[in-house]
């Protein structure tokens, strides 16, 4: 199986085009909203947010977590 090089807004959905401008929400630039869809696929995530954070699972690649991304 060949690896896809293509990546996906993870909060449009939109494939990401070199020198295409994609929109990114306010909200989401802030760090207020976690990502609705999956950077690999495209695909509509599973979220579920809590005071203390987030998670996202894509059917596909599996979970996200907030708490992860934090100690980047």
């Amino acid at each position: 199986m060949t690896e896809t090089t293509e990546r996906y807004n993870p909060f449009t959905g939109k494939r990401i085009v070199d020198g295409l401008a994609d929109a990114v929400p306010t909200a989401a630039a802030l760090g207020l909203e976690p990502p609705r869809f999956c950077e690999h696929c495209g695909r509509r995530m599973i979220v579920q947010v809590s005071p203390d954070g987030w998670w996202a699972k894509c059917s596909r690649h599996g979970v996200i977590e907030s708490a992860r991304l934090e100690r980047r």
